[in-house]
């Protein structure tokens, strides 16, 4: 269980393959019919036809890097968002459709890693065998939900649950020590909500209130669907809506959950089970299968406080109901068209605003990288992985660490004694570039090409083993949380490396067939981005060890925090849409580490270019309006409303229009290579900077 200071990008269309905090409500997957999936498009990383020159790039940067593209791309019916990292991410998902139908063919002539991703994808795609399954697959979780006679038997049955992967009243598993990182102990976590985000239940407004509504909705369709009389159904939707409003009364918010020391509870297992004396603790970690263990860190004491208040006063019955609830939500996108029919119509058209279920083939390839997601990456980095890419990208990473040295050095906020410890943890920074150097072994796990659930099931078990076997054992730092064709990069605070997947080194990030200003512009400020979470408002709590560790001078943090709250201001100004606005404060972090990372890989480019090269004119344009094209070009980017409006609630990214217009109207680099002037509204008369 990963706490993250975290990534470039996320959101939904990323989540099968993100390694996520088991506090987030990941929004299950949905299928539809066979398409033809076509060809991977060629994407250059500069691309002169997206722009809208008929716009002052002083007056709307993204407009004038993005409005042409904008205007001929728009949001496909299948997805909720479209930029050019999303046509990166679909390019990668054919390129493994490509693989996946080899592999499925191949079957059994394939090697035993090929024969499990094909047989995992067959199993997937076969939508007629789901449909003559009807609800066969889940039975045997449902009739025992149904049939549970003592709230006694609800840490067995929770056990069970969680290693067939049903999030259910929490989250559990491995993480390292806050205090000391060399240390794997257990912790669990607040969870056991349908909804996105605690708010959803909480807030008392229009928004809110109707996704509710749908909810409960979409709830009592599901238990019709799964043979529920339609007045039971009425009554289990009422029940299971009351009992995660409940749960999420007692869920910490998001904000908070921002600062780790929130979150840094270690307490003996006693003093864990005392919180919830009506939940047999001990039981469930003997039934999960945790190894011998004396000390666990309790996220959030007091949402298992008010979990415990719920069982003792709810009768049986709603909890048989809660239980049935999610583990046909859990299952619905697996099983027979109806259900999955009925849990995209609110999953996706609802909450994100999609038009139309993609393809099953699209659900399929991104269940399959979830699942298998190393053995499938090792044939994607095979196919699509060069050596000349990698060592170009190295000397990318030491020109920025080199860059973000110097300006750490140049700061005249930090005081001498919290630069010092500053610069050792940048010393300290391990890159981790492309694939694991040892990729993960599926061997234990047994794949049906006729079952897609007891695969899930079977994977599911076989990740709970792996995770919890981690208890007790050194930390391995080569470990990584995301899959090889994953199109995004994260810095882990507890390990002090950042991570590049080889998914998200091509263009628009990472053209090998363009100039370095372009390159920096991108990729560059993503590089930038990962290093400076090492030093934001959740990285610097951290040290170099990666122990929870307060390092900064009080006058340090006092000028770190004056700054920071000019992003929280500026961004907390911006609309996502209509009435919805930007949160500064859960968005802080990426908002400083974007800002950070494109000043850092500016200063890197001009640390590496040649003085010949510093004027150089490529399609009209000087290397420093390259680079910042590049920026504004990784962000060409539209939401449906919906999603917009999910985003601003859930996601600590800003949009893509606010990421490239909020950044460069903070640097005076950007207005010199345009020639904005003060009053333009990419020059702001007070800008925001820390780094």
């Amino acid at each position: 269980m990963k706490t993250w200071t975290c990534c470039a990008f996320a959101g939904a269309l990323l989540a099968a393959a993100l390694a996520v905090p088991v506090t987030a409500q990941v929004l299950p997957l949905n299928f539809a019919s066979e398409e033809d999936p076509g060809r991977p498009k060629t994407i250059h990383g500069f691309d002169r036809q997206a722009m809208d020159t008929s716009v002052s790039p002083c007056q709307n940067f993204f407009q004038y890097a993005c409005g042409s593209w904008l205007k001929e791309n728009p949001i496909p019916a299948d997805q909720s968002a479209w930029g050019r990292f999303n046509e990166l991410f679909e390019n990668n998902r054919l390129i493994l459709r490509n693989i996946l139908e080899k592999a499925r063919e191949a079957a059994p002539t394939a090697s035993k890693e090929m024969r499990q991703v094909g047989d995992y994808y067959a199993a997937c795609m076969d939508e007629d065998g789901a449909n003559a399954a009807g609800l066969t697959p889940v039975e045997p979780f449902l009739r025992r939900a149904a049939t549970l006679n003592d709230k006694a038997e609800f840490a067995k049955l929770v056990a069970d649950l969680h290693l067939s992967g049903v999030n259910v009243l929490f989250g559990f598993g491995s993480g390292q020590d806050f205090q000391n990182a060399a240390e794997v102990i257990a912790v669990a976590d607040q969870g056991g909500l349908g909804l996105p985000d605690r708010d959803y239940y909480l807030q008392d407004n229009p928004r809110f209130t109707r996704i509710r509504g749908e909810y409960q909705a979409h709830i009592r369709r599901t238990f019709a669907l799964a043979g529920t009389a339609e007045a039971d159904a009425l009554k289990a939707a009422e029940t299971v809506i009351a009992l995660e409003t409940a749960l999420a009364e007692g869920s910490l918010d998001r904000v908070s959950r921002r600062d780790t020391r929130n979150l840094d509870h270690r307490m003996k297992v006693s003093e864990a089970a005392s919180l919830m004396p009506a939940f047999d603790f001990p039981a469930y970690m003997k039934a999960a299968q945790t190894p011998d263990v004396a000390d666990i860190n309790i996220f959030v004491p007091d949402f298992f406080k008010a979990l415990n208040t719920q069982i003792e006063s709810r009768p049986l019955d709603d909890w048989k109901t809660y239980f049935r609830w999610h583990i046909l939500r859990s299952n619905a996108p697996l099983l027979s068209a109806p259900l999955v029919d009925e849990n995209f119509a609110f999953y996706g058209r609802v909450l994100q605003g999609r038009k139309e279920q993609p393809a099953r083939w699209k659900r399929c390839v991104q269940a399959t990288d979830g699942a298998l997601g190393e053995a499938l990456g090792k044939a994607y980095v095979e196919e699509t992985y060069g050596k000349d890419g990698a060592a170009r990208m190295a000397l990318m990473v030491q020109n920025l660490t080199g860059a973000l040295r110097e300006n750490i050095q140049q700061l005249d906020w930090m005081t001498p004694a919290t630069r010092k410890q500053a610069l050792t943890k940048l010393s300290t920074i391990a890159n981790k570039v492309g694939h694991p150097t040892k990729w993960r072994d599926y061997g234990e796990v047994s794949v049906s090409r006729k079952d897609a659930v007891a695969n899930k099931s079977a994977v599911a078990r076989f990740d709970w083993k792996r995770d919890l076997d981690k208890i007790g054992k050194p930390v391995d730092k080569e470990e990584w949380f995301m899959t090889p064709p994953t199109v995004n990069a994260y810095y882990d605070p507890q390990n002090n490396n950042i991570n590049f997947p080889a998914g998200i080194l091509q263009p628009p990030f990472f053209d090998k067939s363009v100039d370095d200003a372009v390159n920096y512009g991108a990729i560059g400020a993503v590089i930038g981005h990962e290093l400076t979470h090492g030093f934001d408002d959740q990285g610097r709590r951290f040290d170099a060890e990666g122990n929870l560790k307060d390092w900064w001078t009080e006058e340090d943090a006092t000028a770190f925090e004056k700054r920071a709250e000019c992003f929280v201001q500026q961004y907390g100004n911006y609309k996502a849409i209509d009435e919805v606005g930007l949160n500064g404060n859960l968005t802080l972090g990426e908002n400083v580490a974007d800002n950070g990372g494109l000043r850092i890989a500016f200063l890197a480019l001009l640390r590496s270019l040649k003085e010949e090269e510093k004027e150089k004119v490529i399609e009209g344009f000087s290397p420093a309006q390259r680079f910042f094209l590049g920026w504004g070009q990784v962000w060409c980017n539209a939401y449906t409303p919906e999603t917009a409006r999910l985003r601003a609630q859930t996601d600590p990214h800003s949009p893509g229009n606010f990421r490239v217009n909020g950044v460069v109207s903070n640097m005076p680099e950007f207005a010199e290579a345009f020639s904005c002037k003060a009053g333009d509204a990419m020059v702001r008369e007070n800008a925001c900077r820390v780094w």
